[in-house]
């Protein structure tokens, strides 16, 4: 090859647009956006957690802020991780600093703390958590004290409140230097103790034990103790509902907004009854379930595990209400001894296995509440015209259900054999007005909460309304244009019954 022909060549290789720090910026953002959000579906970049990008072209140094969502995020670690990585592998750079921060999203203006559901001291509360059971002992406290302080060591800010009045369990599961909650003598304020740098209120810090009275003044004394707390500034606060379904439970579900709640239940088909029903009560107040904690699931022997309760109730919790996660923990002394000397077992012994599942259920409720606070990804709409549910899910087309199916196959509100904790065939005597709905609203991103016009609620999991027949277009027209509604439901009812939706 002669010099002339070598040179020519050169004149004719393209060149690259030198390097601007709008060019490098583009770059770096799109890098950036291979790294995507496990939970929300989308890139880092358009879930806006970049921040403070900041570019020295001379030196090849790039730093930037990811700026998440709650600081318990269980994947800040690997966000970092990979956002390093990805700026690195531009040719340019030679430095990447990446922090990790956490704030709120923006609140909505106008929506103060009290139109938000947080009065009083919960107005610097960003989630309420519930934890219940409906029904006592099977180790609903012991959870909802190890998912705080589990929270707690994810780096989120947190409370702990005992909601129990009749039999507060706190004082005996933490031990606080100090043992009494004091009282401002101007405002009033109750000042929460601190155990682990965990806020926590209970009525056994106030020096009366436990209480001896009717269930109205025990309603006001939870409200008072809940909202006159100066809670101050928290990512997560934990409630640890009383058992039962009833004026507390309720006064508890009105007095503050939930942002989710965890059941708490055991492998008998007994325990399967009261859960059902604390789930129905808190889909009737929009309050998503988002995981399932089946305690003394079993025991281990040389390696072999043992269910001397049974199994499946937590399944059936899971199949039936479409709740996301179901935790299962063991029989396990050190757990039981740990609560037992005032010192949660994930804080004694934060590597064990059953703190190891404690992390898990305490990252799956940071991932959900996440998802909750982004709003929910499904939609679904009732049109009295055709009697039809409209529905809208993530990776589905939009679908069309007959009312009156819908209503056939509520499996959660199918008679329950209060003995056998059995289910049989939807309640008889179901007129037309069965399956006309009231309202509808989604709970979360797992099921819908339906209101029916003969007073029956109906928890319907997404799960469910994926394997239920279709309306086609042209059917849902020649309803709206005919103008007529499944008239006799109760004979629709009576002939399908034998035939449920198929599994997946």
């Amino acid at each position: 090859m002669s010099m002339a022909s070598e040179e020519v060549s050169q004149v004719d290789r393209p060149s690259s647009p030198p390097l601007t720090h709008g060019s490098a910026e583009e770059g770096v953002l799109q890098a950036l956006s291979v790294i995507m959000d496990p939970d929300l579906g989308k890139n880092i970049v358009d879930c806006g957690f970049v921040h403070d990008l900041a570019i020295d072209l001379a030196s090849g140094a790039v730093s930037l802020r990811l700026n998440l969502t709650t600081p318990a995020c269980p994947v800040k670690d690997e966000f970092k991780r990979q956002a390093e990585e990805a700026v690195r592998a531009l040719d340019w750079v030679r430095t990447a600093e990446v922090a990790i921060t956490a704030s709120p999203p923006a609140q909505v203006p106008g929506q103060g703390a009290e139109a938000a559901g947080k009065p009083g001291g919960l107005r610097g509360v960003r989630h309420i958590i519930a934890v219940s059971s409906c029904k006592g002992g099977v180790g609903k406290s012991t959870t909802a004290v190890n998912l705080a302080f589990t929270l707690a060591q994810m780096g989120a800010r947190v409370g702990i409140f005992d909601a129990d009045v009749y039999g507060p369990s706190l004082p005996t599961m933490i031990s606080p230097e100090s043992r009494v909650l004091a009282m401002d003598p101007e405002t009033k304020a109750i000042t929460p103790v601190d155990f682990e740098g965990v806020k926590a209120v209970s009525f056994g810090f106030a020096g009366q034990g436990s209480a001896i009275m009717r269930g109205a003044m025990v309603s006001g004394l939870i409200q008072q103790l809940l909202t006159t707390t100066e809670w101050g500034d928290l990512d997560y606060l934990v409630i640890d509902f009383p058992p039962g379904t009833g004026d507390i439970q309720l006064t508890l579900c009105q007095t503050c907004a939930l942002s989710a709640a965890v059941i708490v239940t055991t492998p008998q088909r007994l325990a399967f009854i009261d859960v059902a029903k604390g789930i129905r009560m808190f889909a009737r107040l929009a309050v998503p379930c988002v995981a399932v904690v089946e305690n003394m699931s079993y025991f281990e022997v040389d390696g072999v595990r043992h269910r001397p309760f049974g199994q499946g109730a937590g399944e059936k919790i899971v199949e039936e209400f479409g709740l996301p996660h179901i935790f299962r923990f063991p029989i396990d002394p050190g757990l039981s001894s740990a609560g037992d000397e005032g010192l949660p077992l994930v804080v004694v012994d934060p590597t064990c296995p059953t703190s190891h599942t404690y992390a898990e259920l305490g990252a799956a409720v940071v991932r959900e509440v996440a998802k909750l606070e982004r709003g929910s990804q499904a939609a679904i709409s009732y049109d009295p015209a055709s009697a039809s549910f409209t529905v809208w899910l993530p990776g589905e087309a939009v679908f069309h259900l007959d009312a009156a199916e819908v209503r056939r196959n509520d499996t959660s509100a199918r008679a329950i054999d209060e003995w056998s904790g059995g289910t049989g065939s939807p309640a008889p005597g179901l007129g037309p007005e069965a399956g006309v709905a009231l309202a509808v609203t989604t709970l979360g991103n797992y099921a819908a909460q339906i209101s029916w016009k003969d007073g029956a609620n109906q928890v319907a999991a997404y799960d469910l309304l994926l394997r239920l027949p279709r309306l086609s277009d042209q059917a849902l027209e020649e309803r709206r244009q005919s103008n007529k509604a499944p008239v006799d439901l109760a004979s629709v009812l009576a002939a399908a019954s034998q035939h449920p939706p198929s599994a997946p």
